[in-house]
């Protein structure tokens, strides 16, 4: 039956390369993914599977009856782009200015549309059920995960599979591990209000900007002194703005930043230790304050007897080189949802472009992937789909 699979696959691999091309020129940002989504839903139309759109919001859910009975298991890729502005010089870059998918879910997608094809085309010999979730709304929380299983797309699930091509490994590559593999992944803001007056008077102000920057020196503490080392967690100020005239203190400054964890407790912890820390450096200096911690994706926790599973599965095609475990990524997703919901793994397939001239990171203006990673992946899933049930 594999072999059968893959020989589907390898017949289609032409087609899934066109489909993924037209994504990325066709991008469209999170929970703004209409006609991505009428794309899915009309490609499942066609093909005659089972297909329901507006999964809790802009998802696809596909489904497939094998002939036999067997388990229900679940694919899911996701399908939204990034505000970055294509700069690939590429026959197939992005025709919508200022949005690209810069994260490969343009290559999710056309994975899951191929392979669901092919394993259509076996459902006579197919053994229960198989689900194919398209979501919407990965890159920006509350995400399309929770909405999508909140509208009933994990019904009688017994297990999920999920993969992320990374661009950062050599394509041939399967990567893996067992509990947590992406981090929870937070964000805060700061709003800071003194009073402001002028440059060359200082005293009879208080300046939102220095206590700011004392504010952005202190958070620094929380991981290198607050938190156990062998424990990982990141606080970072990504954005700090007060724009005023040369000769102007500023009367209001803005922290925005994200926090990574993968140990609840810690992530509560620093939620926690901010408030207290931003409250005693405004009090310092005599200003007012709003702390406002929006809690994003909880941390990627992949089950144990799914993840040894996988391996088995990944050792099944030729075409991967080095099944390896890797360390944990603070980069946040919210697969979590779903491990948190039915066992399953969630696993990364290299996709690094040939040439270092032509490698570059995930929402990096000229990411791009190696297709040939696409048909690994979805050999890889499709594996797993099959051999669940035996």
């Amino acid at each position: 039956m594999l072999n059968q699979l893959f020989a589907k696959l390898e017949g289609y691999y032409d087609e899934m390369v066109s489909i993924r091309r037209y994504m990325h020129q066709h991008p469209e940002l999170s929970f703004q993914e209409y006609e991505t989504a009428k794309f899915i839903y009309s490609y499942y139309k066609k093909l005659d599977i089972e297909v329901k759109g507006q999964v809790g919001g802009n998802g696809v859910v596909a489904k497939i009856q094998g002939k036999l009975p067997g388990k229900t298991v679940a694919l899911r890729a996701d399908f939204d782009a990034l505000p970055i502005q294509d700069e690939k010089d590429v026959p197939y870059k992005s025709l919508v200015p200022g949005v690209m998918h810069a994260c490969g879910h343009d290559g999710h997608t056309a994975t899951l549309l191929v392979l669901a094809k092919a394993l259509n085309e076996c459902k006579d010999e197919l053994k229960g059920t198989y689900v194919f979730i398209h979501q919407h709304a990965e890159e920006y929380a509350p995400g399309g995960a929770a909405s999508m299983i909140e509208d009933g797309c994990l019904d009688g699930v017994d297990v999920i599979f999920g993969t992320h091509l990374w661009a950062s490994e050599p394509t041939g590559t399967i990567q893996y591990r067992t509990g947590p593999i992406m981090a929870a992944a937070d964000r805060f803001e700061i709003d800071i209000q003194g009073q402001g007056g002028h440059g060359a008077q200082p005293h009879k102000t208080k300046d939102a900007i220095v206590t700011a920057s004392q504010l952005v020196l202190n958070l620094q503490q929380i991981v290198s002194r607050k938190v156990n080392p062998v424990e990982a967690a990141v606080v970072t100020v990504a954005s700090f703005t007060a724009q005023n005239a040369f000769n102007v203190i500023a009367d209001k400054a803005k922290l925005v930043g994200t926090v990574r964890t993968f140990n609840e407790e810690i992530r509560e912890f620093i939620e926690k230790e901010m408030e207290r820390i931003i409250h005693g450096t405004c009090y310092s200096s005599d200003c007012t304050y709003k702390y406002t911690f929006v809690r994003g994706y909880p941390a990627v926790v992949n089950h144990a007897n799914e993840t040894e599973f996988l391996i088995s599965c990944a050792q099944e095609v030729t075409e991967v080189k080095k099944i390896e475990e890797t360390e944990p990524q603070m980069g946040g997703e919210d697969f979590a949802y779903y491990l948190q919901k039915v066992p399953g793994t969630f696993f990364y397939t290299g996709a690094k472009p040939l040439g270092e001239k032509t490698a570059f990171p995930h929402h990096h203006p000229k990411f791009d992937i190696d297709e040939n990673a696409m048909l690994i992946a979805a050999k890889t899933l499709g594996t797993a789909a099959l051999k669940v049930h035996e």
